[in-house]
């Protein structure tokens, strides 16, 4: 039994969100690549872009990401759904990785408070297209709001 909703009236709206996410992954990841281009990859300097801090490395983590959600978004067919749910959680992983290491020199990514925050607000974005972007059958469907009237 599904733990989430089957056939959501706004699905469509909430993969257009997910897409809108990883669109903004690439933006940034592109204008990282652009500003911290002759640096090193593990660059720990005072390199930002739209207000995070970020370098070479990071920049190119981002555009894949974003691309990986991008391609998941435009297959659809619950592939949407997987995608944006691993990269939930990829990017709580990194963002809270990141914001454990923000004052060391293992702050590889060269992350900031507002890395940080911007990255945990997204992964929570592509959590929530990922929960109420799925497609079933009427019957899954069905099945599934009989269950939530029982509870």
């Amino acid at each position: 039994m599904a733990h989430t909703p089957i056939n959501h009236p706004a699905r469509p709206i909430y993969r257009a969100i997910g897409g809108l996410t990883g669109l903004y992954l690439v933006v940034f990841g592109v204008l990282g690549i652009i500003a911290s281009a002759g640096n090193e990859v593990l660059a720990q300097d005072d390199t930002r872009v739209l207000g995070q801090g970020t370098n070479l490395g990071f920049s190119l983590l981002s555009v894949l990401l974003g691309l990986v959600v991008l391609v998941g978004a435009a297959l659809g067919r619950n592939i949407d759904v997987a995608v944006n749910q691993w990269m939930a959680y990829a990017l709580m992983v990194i963002g809270l990785g990141g914001l454990a290491f923000i004052r060391t020199d293992a702050n590889v990514f060269n992350f900031s408070v507002v890395t940080v925050m911007v990255l945990l607000a997204a992964s929570l974005v592509l959590l929530m297209a990922g929960m109420y972007g799925k497609v079933g059958t009427d019957e899954e469907a069905e099945a599934f709001q009989k269950a939530r009237l029982v509870l």
